[in-house]
C-alpha cells in the first residue's frame, strides 16, 4: 500500500516568481546564486567549504533541470537531464512569502486572505498591543519593539533581558510577532505562556504566527538559540492534505515545526527535532514506523533560519551538501510504492539584500521505485503538490490544485 514522504527544504527557492517585483525580489535566486557563488571559488571566511557545490543526488533527481525550467539558465556544473524521478517548478498563488502561506498551499489550501504586518518604523508594534501584553502576562515591560534579526537582537539585548526580566519582542517583513527569552532565567514554560497571550492578542490582526525564541548563555558572546522554538499559528481556513489523510483513518507524521505551522490540525504523530542530521534521522525513523497510506512531512528549517536569514552563503552551501549526502539513506528505505517529494515553501537568497524571505519559485522533485522519469512542467500553484500526494494515497481530490500524477 502506498505511503508519501514530503520533505520541505525550507527556503530553497530556484528563482524569482513572476510577481517578484511586488516584493522587491526581482533577480533573487536562492539555489542558483549559491551554486554560482561556489563555482566562483569564493571563500570570504577561512576554514569554510570551498569548490563547486556538490549535490549529486539532488541533481540526479532534477534540481538543476528544475532550476533551468524556472529561470531559463542551468546553474553551473549541474545537469539538465535528471537520471531518476520527475521534476518541475511550483509557483505560489497565495499572497506574501511567509512560511504558513507556502506550507498551507503545498498541502492543498492557498491562503485566501491578506496577512497582517507590522510597519518598519520604530516602535513597530501598536501601543495598545504592548500595553495589553504587559498587563495580561504580568510583565515588567518589553525590549526591542522593532524589526530585527533574531540573533542580532538577542546579542544586543540578551544581557539586559536577563537583568530586567523583560522579554525581547521583535518582528520582520513577514507576518510574525517574535518573543525571545532565556530558557532558565526567564523560563521556557513562562515564555510559552507569554507567547500564547500574544497570539490571542495578535490573531484579530491576522498576524500569522507568534514565535517563541528561547536561548541560553550568559552574555553576548555565548548566547545561542535552542531547539525549543514553538510557533503559535493561525489555523488553515479549510482542511489541508493532513486533515484529509487523518480523516481517512491514516497516519500523519509531522516532523520538526510542521505541527506548529498547521496549528496541530491533521497530525497524528508530532515529532520535534532540530538540525538537519536529527531531522533526517527522525524522518528515517518515521519511515520505519509508518503504516500503509501514511503521510510523513518534515520541515528542514536550518536552510532558512540558520543560513538564509543570516545571509550565510557558505553555511547554506554546506547545509545543502549535508542534506544531499543523506538522500541515499532515505531512498534506500523507500518501499516499492512509496513516493518521495522534495520541495520548498519560498526563497531566502543568502546573497540578497536584507534578512528576509524572497518571493521565488520552488523545485518539485519526485521519486518512487514505481514512478517513471519525466517533466512536470511549471505548476501554477503549490496546491498541485498536495493534490498529487492525495491521489497517490487514494484520497478524494480537493478544491484547489490539480494532480500531476
Amino acid at each position: 500500500m502506498p505511503r508519501a514522504i514530503l520533505c520541505i527544504l525550507d527556503s530553497v527557492g530556484i528563482g524569482g516568481a513572476p510577481d517578484a517585483d511586488h516584493y522587491g525580489d526581482v533577480g533573487s535566486n536562492t539555489f542558483g546564486h549559491i551554486v554560482e557563488w561556489a563555482a566562483a571559488g569564493r571563500a570570504d571566511r577561512p576554514g569554510l567549504r570551498t569548490g563547486p557545490l556538490r549535490v549529486p543526488n539532488l541533481d540526479a533527481l532534477g534540481i538543476g533541470a528544475a532550476s533551468k525550467l524556472a529561470t531559463g539558465a542551468l546553474p553551473p556544473g549541474l545537469s539538465a537531464h535528471p537520471r531518476g524521478g520527475r521534476f518541475g517548478v511550483g509557483r505560489e498563488v497565495s499572497r506574501g512569502k511567509d512560511t504558513p502561506s507556502g506550507h498551507w498551499e503545498i498541502a492543498g489550501v492557498p491562503v485566501p486572505f491578506d496577512w497582517g504586518y507590522f510597519p518598519q518604523s520604530e516602535p513597530a508594534f501598536p501601543p495598545h498591543l504592548i500595553a495589553d501584553l504587559i498587563e495580561r502576562a504580568n510583565l515588567p515591560g518589553v525590549l526591542g519593539n522593532k524589526h530585527a534579526s533574531g540573533t542580532d537582537i538577542i546579542a544586543a539585548m540578551g544581557e539586559e533581558h536577563i537583568r530586567t526580566g523583560k522579554p525581547i519582542c521583535y518582528t520582520s517583513i513577514d507576518s510574525v510577532f517574535q518573543i525571545a527569552a532565556h530558557e532558565t532565567h526567564f523560563g521556557l514554560e513562562r515564555l510559552y505562556e507569554v507567547c500564547q497571550i500574544a497570539f490571542e492578542l495578535t490573531a484579530p490582526m491576522m498576524i500569522g504566527r507568534v514565535i517563541a525564541r528561547p536561548f541560553v548563555g550568559e552574555d553576548a558572546t555565548s548566547f545561542k538559540r535552542t531547539g525549543n522554538r514553538r510557533d503559535f499559528a493561525i489555523a488553515p481556513p479549510e482542511p489541508t492534505l493532513l486533515d484529509r489523510n487523518q480523516a481517512a483513518g491514516n497516519q500523519v507524521y509531522a516532523i520538526g515545526k510542521i505541527s506548529d505551522i498547521y496549528a496541530g490540525h491533521g497530525v497524528t504523530h508530532k515529532i520535534k527535532g532540530t538540525g538537519i542530521p536529527q531531522l533526517f534521522g527522525k524522518t528515517l525513523d518515521a519511515m520505519e514506523m509508518a503504516a500503509d497510506r501514511a503521510l510523513i512531512i518534515t520541515n528542514f528549517v536550518d536552510f532558512d533560519s540558520e543560513y538564509g536569514h543570516r545571509r550565510d552563503v557558505p553555511g547554506y552551501a554546506a547545509a545543502l551538501e549535508l542534506f544531499d549526502s543523506r538522500l541515499p539513506e532515505l531512498i534506500s528505505k523507500l518501499r516499492a510504492d512509496d513516493l518521495l517529494v522534495l520541495t520548498a515553501d519560498h526563497g531566502n537568497d543568502p546573497t540578497w539584500t536584507g534578512t528576509d524571505h524572497t518571493r521565488e519559485q520552488v523545485p518539485i522533485l519526485l521519486f518512487s521505485p514505481s514512478l517513471s522519469q519525466g517533466e512536470l512542467g511549471i505548476r501554477s500553484t503549490f496546491a498541485d503538490i498536495g493534490e498529487s500526494i492525495a491521489r497517490w494515497l487514494g484520497l478524494q481530490p480537493g478544491r484547489h490544485g490539480k494532480s500531476f500524477l
